[in-house]
């Protein structure tokens, strides 16, 4: 295989909603290229792109795909990514490697959210975008009402080069109007008879001319001028005023496909071998300490793992870009993120599970290696001498979570190190050891995402798991001021246990004075403070303890194991075994005996005295609330607002964007459960949705003796 230089790479995501026909269309590029000589099916089970067992079995993308075409003496690496929003962790890891995303739309559906979302990604990250309006054979297929939407959304930018003669099953030949030709095709699809345009479409074709001329001129002060006094440009010309407009966005380039039938696909192909950026066209990526990394072939060398798969016979297969200078096949090369030298003995090219062994890869191109040590998804490798590192993919927070166990409690580390290697597959595929729930949490991006690797376990691993309903991370806190006192005596032959606390708690807040005077009935309490701890507490909030014990009442010895104590309470909240939070705590006298008293004794007393005084300080329990925002389609708004509401969400906003309705609200934890598997039921799975973390609130009274009944009933069948 030829070694292609820099200048001669194109990289591009293949992108768009689940069912819009990448990987048919991944079939046909392949096809047209003269990679494969026949091209497969979904339904068949036998496409370059989905050859992994459980995606055959459910017939839909789960992970991307890295491809690789040689045509026009340009090499295409093109990654394949899955349109389904659970897993959208692939698409972005694409659209960080890749310099141009073509976003396939399906003519029979128009733009959905998950087209909408994937777009938000490409301008997030500043990438050229084409659109692929594809299944114009479909039967719902609508290119007009489709290119409106477009427009309507994306905005102008949105500009054809291709429109057809007829959407519907009845498409068979389209003009194009970037080279004012007529392509059509017979049943079968595949070569096109091309022509000049018919008499009947010139006035049509030369107005959709005009306005790609007018777009693309935009894009540099030479062509406009020419275009003023001559009202038109070569083909050349527009063709480099079009990849000026894709490298700043200022222009979406439309064209018209059905990859099923092999139509249109070639000419598409054609664009993206002479219009779309090369590698060096696009803004150098910047590494951790924000300098520019130049794809420069005789540069320093530096690569990028960004894709980590299992394969069968085969193990880890770690996918990688050239950042920086020429890979050659044997070179060693320092781990700059974790340490220690690696050796890439094989370099490969990758189309699917096909892996071409080549001598070297230059700046800029897609690669794989097998066989690492220690390398992980998202490590930068370095020649000796170079300090470039990488860390610029960014994943969106989880928005569904269940707690994991193995059927058999001896397989809880097969478990964990089947997961550890998931993640490295999968990155929004998120696993926490929770010390707090005493649970395995396994977070992702939605119910298919975590079915997916619940059926992978089991399948390919062959272990059986059960995934459960996580525990919520409720914390408890106090609203009162409340005061308590505790004699802990053990008397057992011999030495003894001897430890008496007093102390007053109240909440904590910010910059409050130092404690002065309490009054409790008629008693007065004067506080006079010795010394202060300030704890932050890793579950957030904090632990204030005033030691205000004069007069030797307690020896300043006994004080830690004091403060161990209350921790100990603050770790198992007295209400619910929560974790509490903001509570400022007053010692301010107790006993001890000469012999008998000890650290245990006070921490014993201390952790007793706690839990009374936190019980008549007229306690709270805390939910987690999360903001979560949700975009629907305007005809099952009101649905949506009925369910949110049933989960005690506050809705805090509306707002229209781009023919979608936003919904925004704060919503419980508890609540969001099983809320995507809702919202796909009730919009037909043409909504999305996210959720972040915003604070601790009150749980309302009901919720609150619910939840205490059940803590005092399970402690009393222990």
């Amino acid at each position: 295989m030829k070694v292609y230089q820099t200048d001669e790479i194109k990289n591009i995501a293949l992108l768009g909603s689940k069912g819009s026909g990448k990987t048919t269309l991944a079939e046909s590029m392949l096809y047209e290229c003269g990679v494969i000589k026949r091209r497969g099916t979904v339904e068949a089970k036998n496409t370059v792109s989905d050859y992994f067992p459980v995606e055959k079995e459910y017939g839909y993308s789960v992970f991307s795909t890295v491809f690789y075409a040689e045509f026009l003496n340009k090499k295409l690496n093109v990654i394949d990514c899955p349109g389904a929003d659970d897993f959208v962790g692939n698409a972005i890891t694409a659209l960080n490697v890749t310099d141009t995303g073509v976003i396939v739309v399906d003519a029979q559906y128009g733009v959905e959210v998950g087209t909408q979302n994937i777009f938000r990604t490409t301008a997030q990250l500043k990438k050229p975008v084409i659109f692929a309006i594809n299944q114009l054979d479909g039967e719902k297929a609508d290119f007009e009402n489709t290119l409106e939407q477009m427009r309507e959304i994306f905005g102008k930018k949105v500009v054809p080069i291709q429109y057809p003669l007829q959407s519907g099953p009845g498409f068979n030949s389209m003009i194009d109007v970037l080279l004012m030709k007529k392509y059509s095709w017979g049943p079968d699809g595949g070569v096109p008879t091309i022509e000049d345009v018919p008499a009947e479409e010139m006035e049509k074709a030369h107005e959709w001319q005009q306005a790609l001329v007018e777009a693309a001129a935009e894009n540099d002060e030479t062509l406009m001028e020419k275009f003023f006094e001559q009202g038109i440009l070569t083909e050349d010309e527009m063709r480099e005023g079009i990849r000026k407009g894709l490298v700043d966005r200022s222009i979406y380039p439309v064209f018209c496909v059905s990859a099923l039938m092999d139509m249109g696909v070639r000419r598409m192909m054609e664009f993206l071998g002479n219009v779309v950026p090369f590698v060096k066209d696009m803004p150098a990526p910047v590494d951790t300490e924000g300098r520019e990394v130049k794809p420069e072939s005789n540069g320093p060398l530096s690569i990028f793992m960004f894709k980590t798969t299992v394969e069968p016979h085969i193990g880890e297969v770690q996918y990688f870009k050239v950042m920086s200078g020429t890979l050659n096949a044997g070179a060693d090369l320092d781990n700059v993120t974790r340490g220690g030298k690696e050796r890439l003995a094989q370099i490969f090219c990758v189309c699917g599970q096909i892996k071409t062994p080549v001598d070297k890869l230059c700046a800029g191109d897609i690669g794989a290696t097998v066989k690492l040590k220690d390398v992980r998804t998202g490590n930068t490798l370095d020649e000796k001498g170079c300090d470039i590192a990488f860390d610029f993919i960014k994943y969106p927070a989880p928005k569904y979570q269940r707690a994991i166990r193995p059927v058999t409690e001896s397989d809880a580390e097969k478990l964990s190190a089947i997961l550890t290697r998931m993640h490295e597959e999968d990155p929004t595929w998120e696993v926490e050891q929770s010390k707090e729930l005493k649970q395995t949490i396994l977070k992702g991006q939605g119910e298919f995402h975590l079915r997916t690797l619940k059926w992978r376990v089991e399948n390919n691993d062959k272990l059986p798991i059960v995934f459960e309903e996580p525990k919520i991370p409720y914390r408890e806190t106090i609203t009162k001021a409340a005061r308590a006192d505790y004699r802990h005596k053990k008397q057992s032959g011999g030495a003894g246990q001897f430890g008496e606390v007093h102390l007053i708690i109240e909440p904590y807040s910010e910059d409050a004075p130092l404690p002065d005077t309490y009054r409790f009935g008629n008693q007065e309490y004067k506080m006079s403070v010795r010394d202060t701890q300030e704890i932050p507490l890793q579950w957030g909030g904090k632990l204030v303890v005033h030691n205000c014990i004069v007069g030797g009442a307690i020896d300043a010895r006994f004080v830690p194991a004091i403060v161990k104590g209350l921790m100990d309470r603050m770790e198992q909240g007295p209400l619910t075994g929560s974790y509490a939070r903001d509570v400022r705590v007053c010692i301010y006298d107790g006993k001890m005996h000469p012999v008998d008293s000890n650290e245990i004794s006070f921490r014993l007393a201390a952790r007793n005295a706690f839990s009374e005084a936190f019980r008549n300080a007229n306690p709270k329990v805390l939910e987690p609330v999360y903001d979560v925002e949700v975009m629907v389609p305007s005809d099952v708004m009101g649905d949506v607002m009925s369910d949110l509401q049933g989960r005690r969400a506050m809705i805090m906003g509306m707002s229209s964007e781009n023919g979608f309705e936003k919904i925004s609200a704060k919503v419980p934890l508890k609540e969001m459960s099983s809320y995507s598997t809702a919202l796909s039921s009730i919009t037909g799975g043409r909504s999305s949705f996210t959720m972040k973390f915003a604070s601790y609130e009150l749980v309302p009274g009901d919720v609150q003796d619910k939840l205490l009944k059940e803590y005092a009933e399970k402690h009393n069948e222990e």
